[in-house]
Formats: C-alpha cells, sequence, structure tokens
C-alpha cells in the first residue's frame, strides 16, 4: 500500500479529469462536507476522498497510521457497511499528509490516544451513506423511477419491480452529477452485516508474505543508507572527529555532520553501520550531567511529599484525614521505560527538484510534514510524506527527530537516503516514559471503610517536552515559519507553567465512591532527560498506583478485593459490568494450590473500561510467572471483535513486559540499557494464556489500542500479594523481594 503524491486542487482536478469518470467522493475526518468541488466534467473532486472507478474498484484513502492496531481494516468496515459492499471490494492505500485528514482529537494528522475509530466512526459511515446514496438516485434517474424503489445491495444498485441492476462502476458518472446530500439515514445497529462481527484483517496476507512496505523496506533507485553516531551522554556537543577510519570502510561515501551528530553515508547498512563504528570522535560533556537514576528517586520522593497542584477534591478530604480513626499511607514507584518497537526507527528522504519526499513508518504525518519544511525552507505544500506500515509505534513514532534526520542528511546529497537505528541507538536515544511516584493517604472508619483519600504523584513532565514540537504543526499550512517559531517558543514558556495533564491522568478519573477525594501533581523540573508518549501514557503508572492501593484498602478491611470494589463502584455500571463478567469469567472465588494467587485490577482509559484477573505462580527463587489472565473489556460499540481480543491481548503483552523487566537506567548522564539482552521484554514461552471477554454496553466506541496495557501491573502484583503475602509497590517486579515470601 503506497501512499499518493500530496495534491494542491489544481493538481487534483487535473487528476480527476484523467481519471476516467471515477467518483470521488470527499470527506472532512471531522465531518462531511456540505458542499462538492465539481471539475467541469461534474466529477466530485474535495480533498479527502473515497473513490469509485468505472472497473467497481472502491478505494479508501486512510489517513491514520497502521502499526498493527487494524485500523485500515476497521476504518474499512465502516465504508463497507454503509456503502453495501463486501469488505473484500475496498482497496486501501496510505493518505498523503494534509490538513484534511488531521485528527480532530489531536489537532494535527496524527495516530495516537487510541483515537481512530472513535474520530472516524460517524465521518466514514456518513461518507458511505453518502456515496451510496448518490449511487441510488443515479440510477434512479437513469431509469427514471423513485429513488425509494432502488436499493444498494454488492455493490450495486436493483430495480426489484423490473429485475433491472447495474455496478456501482458504471454509475460513477452519473453520481458524481447528483447533488450531495446534506443528511443520510446511517443504519441501525440491528442492520450491520459486517461491524460487530469477525473480520479477517486486510493486511495479513501481504504482511505474511513480505509484501507490505514498513518503512525499513523502502527502496529507490541509488539509495544510500546512512548511520549516525549521536552523543553518548545527554546534552553533549560534538567538538571534534577524525573520519579516517570510517572513509576506509568499502561503500562508504561520505562522512558530515548533521544537528544530531556525525553522520555515514553508504553504500548499505552494513558498510554504514561499520563506517560509524570506525570513527573517533571527542564530545563536549554537558554543563550539568542528568541526574543518576537513584538522585531522581530521591527527588521524587522529597518532591510528593510536599502539596502539589491540585486538580481534582471532592469533599474535604485533609480534614477528615486528621480525624479518621485510622490511616494507611503508601508509596508507588514507577521507572523510566523505553517503546522498545520491533522495526527500529528509520526514515527514508530525498530533496529534489525544489521538493522534499519522505517515506516514514511515522505517527505524525502532519508533524513530518512540517519538520521537513522547516529543515529543507521549502513550503509545506512542497513537502510530500508517504506512510508505510509501522513495525510497531506506541507513541515513539509521534516524534520527529528521525524524520529531521533523514531530511539532513537528505540536504547534503542529490541522492535519496535512508537512516536506519541500530536497537542500541533505539534503547539510548528514546523519549522515555517518566519515572514517577504515587503517594497515597487514606483515611478509615473504625470498621476499615474509607472516608478520605489523598493521591499525590510526582514526576518531570512530558508535556512540557513534547508540545513546543508538535504544536506548529497544528497551525494552517500557509502560517509563516515566523509565527510557527513564537508559537513553539511560547508553548514552551507556557508549558512549563501548566501541568502536565497525562502526568495524572487515570489519577483524576477514579471512580470509587469515596466521598472525600483529593489528587494533586508536582512537576519535578529540571529533567532534561528526553520524554514522550509510551502506550497508554499517564494512565500506565496511575493504574498500577490506584488498583494496587485499592487493593490494600481491601485487604486492610478484610474484604475480599471484587466485593470492595463493587461495593464502592456502585456509581458506575459499565465499571460493574466489567467486574461481573470478570469475576465469573476468571473464576475468581477458586481455591489455588500454596505459591499461586489471582489478582484483580479495573482501569478506565481512552473511553474504554477494562479489567484483567492475573494467575500467578511464584517460585522459590523469587521468580514469578504468570500463567493466565483474563481480561474482560467495554470499549462501547465493537467494529471488529477479533481486532478487539488481538489488542487486548497485545496490549496486555505490552504492560506485562514493562510489569516484569521494564526499567531503564540513567548513569553518568546516560543509559545503561542497549539491546534486548539488557532491555529484556517479554518472551514468547513467557506469554501467558489468555481468554477475552467483550462486555456490549450499547455505548459510543472506544479505544482499544491503549486500554488493556494498565490494568495488568496491578492485577499482578495483587496476585503476587495473594500468593505470598508480600506487596509490590515498585516495578519492575524485583524477585528479590519474593526468595521464600
Amino acid at each position: 500500500m503506497s501512499a499518493p503524491t500530496d495534491l494542491n486542487r489544481r493538481q487534483f482536478l487535473q487528476l480527476t479529469a484523467a481519471t476516467g469518470g471515477a467518483l470521488v467522493l470527499g470527506l472532512q475526518l471531522t465531518g462531511c462536507g456540505p458542499e462538492p468541488v465539481v471539475d467541469a466534467q461534474g466529477r466530485f473532486a474535495p480533498n479527502a476522498w473515497i473513490r469509485i472507478d468505472p472497473d467497481d474498484t472502491i478505494t479508501l484513502l486512510v489517513g491514520r497510521s497502521e502499526m498493527g492496531q487494524g485500523v485500515l481494516t476497521a476504518l474499512s468496515m465502516l465504508i463497507a457497511e454503509e456503502l453495501e459492499v463486501d469488505l473484500a471490494a475496498v482497496s486501501v492505500a496510505f493518505a498523503p499528509a494534509d490538513r484534511a485528514y488531521d485528527n480532530p482529537m489531536m489537532f494535527i494528522q496524527a495516530t495516537g490516544g487510541s483515537t481512530s475509530v472513535m474520530t472516524s466512526w460517524e465521518p466514514l459511515r456518513q461518507a458511505g451513506a453518502t456515496a451510496r446514496e448518490m449511487l441510488r438516485a443515479a440510477a434512479a434517474a437513469r431509469w427514471q423511477v423513485p429513488v425509494a424503489e432502488c436499493r444498494a445491495e454488492a455493490g450495486a444498485i436493483h430495480h426489484d419491480a423490473s429485475g433491472r441492476s447495474v455496478r456501482y462502476g458504471t454509475l460513477t458518472a452519473d453520481a458524481a452529477r447528483q447533488p450531495v446530500p446534506r443528511q443520510v439515514a446511517l443504519k441501525a445497529r440491528d442492520a450491520f452485516r459486517l461491524i460487530g462481527h469477525d473480520q479477517r484483517r486486510l493486511d495479513a496476507l501481504e504482511k505474511v508474505t513480505g509484501r507490505a512496505q514498513f518503512g525499513i523496506d523502502v527502496d529507490l533507485p541509488d539509495l544510500l543508507v546512512a548511520c549516525i553516531a549521536r552523543p553518548p551522554v545527554f546534552g553533549a556537543r560534538l567538538q571534534h572527529f577524525d573520519a579516517t577510519a570510517a572513509q576506509a570502510v568499502p561503500g562508504v561515501r561520505e562522512v558530515f555532520t548533521i544537528p544530531a551528530g556525525v553522520a555515514v553515508l553508504a553504500e548499505g547498512y552494513w558498510a554504514a553501520r561499520t563506517g560509524r563504528d570506525a570513527l573517533r570522535i571527542t564530545w563536549e560533556p554537558p554543563a550539568a550531567a542528568a541526574a543518576d537514576s537513584p538522585e531522581v528517586s530521591t527527588a521524587l520522593r522529597a518532591l510528593v511529599a510536599e502539596s502539589g497542584l491540585r486538580v481534582r477534591q471532592d469533599g474535604n478530604p485533609l480534614e477528615v484525614l486528621a480525624q479518621a480513626p485510622q490511616t494507611l499511607e503508601a508509596h508507588y514507584e514507577v521507572p523510566l521505560l523505553a517503546h522498545a518497537t520491533m522495526e527500529p526507527m528509520n526514515a527514508t528522504a530525498w530533496v529534489h527538484d525544489g521538493r522534499c519526499e519522505v517515506w516514514a513508518p511515522t505517527q505524525n504525518q502532519g508533524g513530518a510534514r512540517d519538520t521537513a519544511a522547516a529543515l529543507t525552507g521549502l513550503a509545506v505544500a512542497d513537502v510530500t510524506v508517504h506512510t508505510t506500515h509501522l513495525g510497531g509505534g506506541f507513541g515513539r513514532r509521534v516524534a520527529n527527530d528521525f524524520i529531521a534526520e533523514a531530511v539532513a542528511c537528505a540536504l547534503k546529497t542529490p541522492h535519496p537516503v535512508k537512516v536506519i537505528w541500530t536497537r542500541e541507538d533505539d534503547t539510548a536515544h528514546d523519549y522515555y516514559r517518566p519515572p514517577v511516584i504515587h503517594h497515597f493517604t487514606a483515611g478509615l472508619d473504625g470498621e476499615g471503610e474509607p472516608l478520605a483519600w489523598r493521591h499525590r504523584v510526582a514526576g518531570p513532565s512530558i508535556i512540557a517536552q513534547a508540545v513546543p514540537d508538535l504544536a506548529p504543526a497544528a497551525l494552517p499550512n500557509r502560517a509563516p515559519r515566523l509565527i510557527k517559531n513564537v508559537v513553539a517558543r511560547s508553548m514552551a514558556l507556557a508549558t512549563g507553567m501548566i501541568p502536565d495533564f497525562v502526568g495524572f491522568e487515570g489519577a483524576r478519573e477514579n471512580p470509587y465512591a469515596i466521598p472525600n477525594l483529593r489528587v494533586e501533581f508536582a512537576t519535578l523540573r529540571p529533567y532534561t532527560v528526553p520524554l514522550g508518549f509510551w502506550r497508554s501514557v499517564g494512565h500506565s503508572h496511575s493504574a498500577f498506583a490506584v488498583e494496587s492501593f485499592i487493593d490494600e484498602l481491601a485487604a486492610q478491611r478484610g474484604a475480599d478485593p471484587v466485593t470492595f470494589r463493587r461495593r464502592l463502584l456502585r456509581d458506575h455500571p459499565r465499571h460493574r459490568a466489567v467486574l461481573e463478567q470478570l469475576a465469573t469469567a476468571s473464576n475468581w472465588e477458586a481455591s489455588l494450590p500454596p505459591g499461586q494467587g489471582r489478582g484483580i485490577a479495573l482501569h478506565e482509559s481512552f473511553g474504554s473500561i477494562v479489567g484483567e484477573v492475573a494467575e500467578v505462580v511464584v517460585a522459590p527463587d523469587g521468580a514469578v510467572r504468570v500463567q493466565r489472565v483474563v481480561i474482560a473489556v467495554d470499549c462501547g460499540q465493537v467494529v471488529n471483535p477479533l481486532t478487539v481480543r488481538a489488542q487486548m491481548e497485545g496490549g496486555m503483552a505490552y504492560g506485562l513486559s514493562a510489569a516484569l523487566f521494564g526499567a531503564i537506567t540513567i548513569r553518568d548522564g546516560a543509559v545503561v540499557e542497549g539491546n534486548f539482552d539488557r532491555y529484556r521484554v517479554l518472551r514468547m514461552n513467557e506469554m501467558p494464556q489468555v481468554e477475552v471477554h467483550i462486555v456490549d454496553s450499547g455505548a459510543a466506541p472506544g479505544g482499544v489500542g491503549e486500554p488493556a496495557t494498565p490494568p495488568i501491573a496491578p492485577a499482578v502484583c495483587n496476585a503476587i500479594f495473594a500468593a505470598t503475602g508480600v506487596r509490590i509497590r515498585r516495578l519492575p517486579i524485583d524477585p528479590a523481594l519474593l526468595k521464600s515470601a
């Protein structure tokens, strides 16, 4: 699947004049445009489109990134459902970078926050229904019969009274001349043929046969490959380098500096990497090195002990805490985490003929195009971004650093250049999930029932680092670069003064019925280690803390964890329904042998509620094995149940990997970990048996890409407590704490 060239309106009109009578139906992803753009021949020609060709080919251009979450299939299902065609009839292509494809929840063209289906549910169904109604109207006009007598089915319009039928492709020219209806009737839920039913992935065959193009697969005539030597310490600067040995490596073409470091350009990857490793470089250390991980932990503990910015308050928690018959306190701590995508960072760029083209596995097409325009000095309209498949995203590919490197290298040569990172590069130069500490104080009555809850969170700010880079891409394409620079600097200043709202997400939204509740957040400043959006972002640590402490309160009261939660979730029927399904499916009350435990956790994120029960075995040496995980999910209206189950399994595995092994260590201003030997990820033989149960609430669609990640760490840790009596309050889980427990 390749992305078409980014087009301005004149070019698009010229293209549609040559499409042989295709019906091109436009839509803005924030809603269908009320009026068509029509060329001299009456063809419909907007900025973003569904196209139906005379040969019956139906093409959907998807403005979101496919990173394994099944978005190409899910969004095609929305179109096919209303257009009354089989899913196999829809051909999918990645859309170009264009403001028409902006994510309305992110204000740029980007994929994140589990928003693809949420933001496309209404617009794409409306687009499919609009095309269907225009085709019906065209057939009715051709046959001179009432539109009401014409029905759409299987890619054709049928007139049952006369027995006539006509394929969509035959009607394209006529349909393009029909007025676009301002309102169309969407199917009722009980009429869905595709939505809500398992559908095989449209991209599965090309992936298993190796035909799908990932970023690292891009190949162009005369392509050169670059590997870059980056500063080994955060904040270090290049002082000087000796490229003599590098230039002696067969296949090495050039060695030069770019803002990120020293680039070695070669005819292939191994020559580029060998040449890079042969460089002799002197780096100037930063004025102040990034603090070592133990120092940051100490600073966070001191910070969380202070009063932070209040982000939620119900009742009078401080007064009630002061008078409570008993109190319970606990700290929970999580480390820096890397994304560890299977496909390392890479991008290809080519600057030629007054244009710049970028091929990249990016989650952020808008930012990629803006980055390339800024570096080349070209207008945004002269930059084309070709989106490839992503070998994992997890939020890492929202950043544009690898795009900038490829463009910077391409400016040095007439050849297209592909920058490829090593696994060690990927681990050492990530945008990490920040280290965070949560501190709880609960006030309890004489029977252990919670009266008050104070939750303090402390950590460095993702928003302060990320927003200044992302904000300019949300401005109109024609905005002067000076304005974009001013916005970036203004946002940098502003985000230094406002709280990091993703830092306390999941803590502020606590669903438990505790009458006096307060949540505070304190930002650790300064913090120079790069931070970014990690799958489920703040929910990844808030769920661990909240669901572990709720379990502590249940244990303090002597209550069953499910019964305790059920009572406190009385105001949240969707949460309770998930809890009940989970308790039943996991056989919660069944006993387990000694050394085994069962734990539960429940968390809402990205519009979905996910509960997980983990069954663990703790060996005498403290090793933890997760044997079974049962998941219940209410994600509202399900588009493709097969994808929902897959995302629940994958999201859980990602969180389990972090809970068991994940930690980035900073020592002497640099990352200690390198490849997967030191930054462990879950292995195939460590994957538990997983069962997924979908709870149908009838609510609007929620996200599924991230919500399964947060609950697994607390579920496993609560299971460890059930098995051993040892409470895990710091991740990753340390087997030394569990020896002979």
